[in-house]
């Protein structure tokens, strides 16, 4: 239930989204400058918050956080309605545009968890290892890079 007392319409300052959001201040200016969120200035040139920024906020700091770059994330924002809070069917949209290039990342992660130790036999010259998975480095004919890896990774994607 919402607090009373509260003024929905009042805006925040940067130091109550700091609060609110887990994000430092700098982080905040940053993302501004990046054009992630809005400011209004004060007379006092105080910045001044919509309170929809604490959800564009969190939406940068998960997007960040599995690994969507930051030019993604202001794209995906800039789609959104201007003036008010996202809706959960813009966040539908989002995520569903985004569950691809997701799940792509999350199989080459497990690739990389589930051969590890393969990987470095590409042609690398670890000597203790390309000797007994790459003797006389016979993958180095499949092209430069780590073969193991990118052999698998075009085998699973295409």
């Amino acid at each position: 239930m919402a607090e009373p007392w509260i003024d929905k319409t009042k805006p925040l300052t940067v130091g109550e989204v700091s609060a609110r959001s887990g994000v430092s201040v700098s982080a905040l200016h940053f993302y501004e400058r990046a054009g992630l969120i809005r400011s209004e200035r004060s007379a006092g040139n105080q910045r001044h918050y919509a309170r929809d920024t604490l959800r564009r906020v969190a939406f940068v700091r998960v997007s960040q956080r599995v690994g969507i770059s930051l030019a993604e994330i202001k794209e995906a924002l800039d789609s959104l309605p201007e003036g008010g809070a996202p809706r959960r069917r813009d966040w539908a949209r989002l995520s569903a545009h985004w569950k691809d290039q997701l799940d792509a990342r999350i199989a080459d992660l497990q690739h990389l968890r589930d051969d590890l130790n393969d990987c470095i036999g590409c042609g690398c010259l670890s000597l203790t290892t390309c000797a007994l998975q790459n003797p006389g480095d016979q993958l180095s004919r499949s092209g430069p890079g780590p073969r193991r890896w990118i052999d698998a990774s075009s085998a699973k994607s295409g």
